[in-house]
């Protein structure tokens, strides 16, 4: 199974990821990185298709897309 993984503190909360996304899976958090900035986060990791829409579509390169161990979206 894959899932994005976001590094969150050098997010720029663009949100660009958010729009790529074919499954609308990611939203903005409602929380804050340290830049003082939201940042997306992922709603449903088991619906990720592995695309890498969000981690090509990122400026930053903040994102990209791993295995998971387990099916459901727990890593080890």
């Amino acid at each position: 199974m894959k899932k994005p993984l976001i590094s969150v503190e050098k997010c720029k909360g663009c949100g660009l990821c958010i729009g790529a996304c074919p499954k609308k899976i990611l939203e903005m958090s409602s929380a804050f990185n340290k830049q003082g900035v939201n940042y997306p986060k992922c709603k449903d990791e088991p619906s990720c298709i592995g695309c890498k829409f969000c981690a090509m579509i990122c400026p930053d390169c903040v994102i990209e897309i791993v295995e998971t161990d387990e099916p459901g979206g727990k890593n080890g």
